[in-house]
């Protein structure tokens, strides 16, 4: 029956003997393929090296003698001792540089073969570099497998035994096949490290760009932004997901930019959002088969930079009109000087009951009178460097009325100022704060020559905060008021609701950058059709709070 079977004649013993052999060789065979998908499957970033050995020579034991495996790959032009399992089975430290001259590890690397040592057959003409470390470990046998990959060895693999391993044709097979399948996942490893590596530096450079940069896809869609980006818009949440239109075009929907930012071209535009103002520019992004697939969006907070502009060009406006005013002081400031001495002179001989008395008397305080004009003209309009010291507010008040007041009264409109004398001094600028409330009231004149109203008022009122930390002063009017639209664009430079003969949008702007000098605030209150108010809140020194 037997030999039937099997077309061997074999007796009943031999027959279950071969059979036996050949199911331990299957099942050798399979823990073979187990290794070989172990090191397919397990090899990654996130699992170490050390357990990859671990998990392979826990499987190699149950079908070779083994006790330790190790690993030495090239760095470089040196040959390292990289990894070693069980961990603490070494004689050589890790990092060991092995020398070219005298080891058997370069030796099986420039051989590209495998080689299987056995102490006994060593004969001690020749000694290896690594002997002494075999001999300390205790290993009798080790095999020796190049790491072959493209054609070239990239390391060496080394299984070392106490026992007696053999040159097994089909064993020497199998363990070249792992080494060179090790070989395969160490390379795809450390391309996919590179990349990895090559992702972090990339992102790290994203995210550390302090300008805002959004990337969005082509259904307007954001797919990416870098931590500028949040904090540009601190209250808009988690960006990605979002429609890059709600994000940037939420107050100005007809916006031409809104239209170029798919297009193939780069385009630029200023944009305003929430207060401030950006310089923004696209991007169009294409792959490699040049397909447009997504755009970036590079934003730049320059409101302090158009701010600081528009400052320079007010400060050129003042210095032009500083010269001029110069110049007709001295002009005027002669026949002024005359014309007030010579009534002074006849205001003496006159008699209090003369007529003319009255007359000369009105001739010498108008005279006065342009004087101060010419003087409030005169430092208004001085740009030489401004320094902070003691200065009162209803001194700046003052100041600005004297220069504006007739004009308002002429013009129909009610001036009533509400100032509080028990008012501390601040620490700052005199005609800087002067020129707030110039430009204050100039406004509101504006804001009223556009109202129908009869009644055409302005107060200016300043007090003590409740908590004694600031002095506030407000200008209200009754004129045509703001919408929401414009009050949410007065503060930014260069915008104006009025024509080009009356201003360039830079008052408001120069103003709350000198509100922010001094440590204050400027804000604005108002309602269409009813009339603003303008709050600017000054900062008392410490030492007039504490006293």
């Amino acid at each position: 029956m037997i030999e039937l079977l099997t077309g061997v004649q074999s007796s009943k013993r031999n027959y279950y003997t071969e059979l036996k052999k050949t199911v331990g060789e299957l099942q050798k065979k399979n823990i073979q393929l187990e290794i070989i998908n172990e090191v397919m499957k397990g090899f990654n970033v996130e699992m170490s090296m050390d357990d990859l050995l671990r998990n392979v020579l826990e499987k190699l034991k149950s079908i070779f003698p083994i006790e330790r495996i190790s690993l030495s790959l090239i760095e470089g032009k040196n040959l390292i001792l990289t990894n070693v399992y069980p961990t603490n089975s070494f004689a050589l430290k890790i990092g060991t540089q092995f020398p070219k001259d005298c080891s058997l590890y370069w030796n099986v690397m420039n051989s590209a073969k495998p080689f299987l040592y056995k102490k006994q057959n060593q004969s001690n003409q020749h000694h290896w570099f690594e002997e002494n470390a075999f001999t300390e470990m205790g290993l009798n046998s080790i095999y020796l497998f190049p790491l072959n990959r493209k054609g070239h060895a990239t390391g060496v693999l080394s299984l070392g035994s106490k026992g007696s391993l053999e040159n097994d044709s089909s064993d020497l097979s199998f363990f070249q096949q792992l080494s060179d399948q090790l070989a395969v996942c160490i390379e795809n490893t450390n391309l996919y490290k590179e990349v990895l590596i090559t992702k972090k530096k990339w992102e790290k450079t994203f995210q550390a760009v302090p300008d805002a940069i959004i990337i969005f896809g082509l259904n307007r869609v954001i797919l990416q932004a870098n931590e500028a980006a949040y904090h540009y818009f601190p209250t808009k949440g988690r960006l990605i997901g979002q429609p890059v239109d709600e994000l940037l075009f939420s107050l100005e929907e007809d916006h031409p930019f809104k239209k170029k930012i798919v297009e193939l071209q780069p385009s630029s535009s200023e944009l305003h959002i929430e207060n401030k103002i950006y310089e923004c520019h696209c991007y169009p992004i294409f792959n490699d088969p040049n397909v447009h697939f997504a755009s970036i969006i590079y934003l730049e907070d320059v409101t302090a930079k158009r701010r600081i502009e528009a400052q320079l060009i007010q400060s050129g406006k003042l210095a032009a009109i500083g010269e001029m005013a110069a110049g007709v002081a001295h002009e005027l400031n002669n026949p002024l000087t005359a014309i007030m001495g010579n009534a002074q002179l006849l205001l003496r001989k006159a008699e209090i009951d003369d007529r003319n008395y009255r007359l000369l008397e009105a001739i010498y305080e108008c005279g006065k009178r342009s004087k101060n004009i010419i003087q409030n003209l005169l430092t208004f309009s001085r740009q030489d460097e401004y320094l902070f010291e003691s200065c009162s507010v209803n001194e700046s008040v003052h100041q600005a009325l004297g220069l504006i007041g007739n004009q308002l009264s002429r013009q129909g409109i009610q001036v009533e100022a509400i100032l509080d004398d028990t008012l501390p001094d601040i620490e700052g600028s005199c005609q800087q704060i002067g020129q707030i409330i110039l430009n204050l009231l100039l406004n509101a004149k504006d804001a009223l020559e556009d109202s129908d109203k009869s009644d055409k008022h302005i107060t200016l009122k300043t007090l003590l905060e409740e908590e004694s930390t600031s002095i506030v002063l407000t200008v209200t009017d009754n004129g045509c008021g703001m919408g929401e639209d414009v009050l949410s664009e007065i503060f930014h430079p260069f915008y104006t609701t009025k024509n080009a003969t009356k201003g360039h949008g830079l008052g408001l702007s120069v103003s709350i950058g000198i509100a922010q000098s001094h440590g204050g605030t400027l804000q604005a209150e108002s309602a269409l059709g009813e009339g603003s108010c303008f709050i600017l809140r000054l900062p008392i020194p410490k030492y007039e709070n504490d006293h």
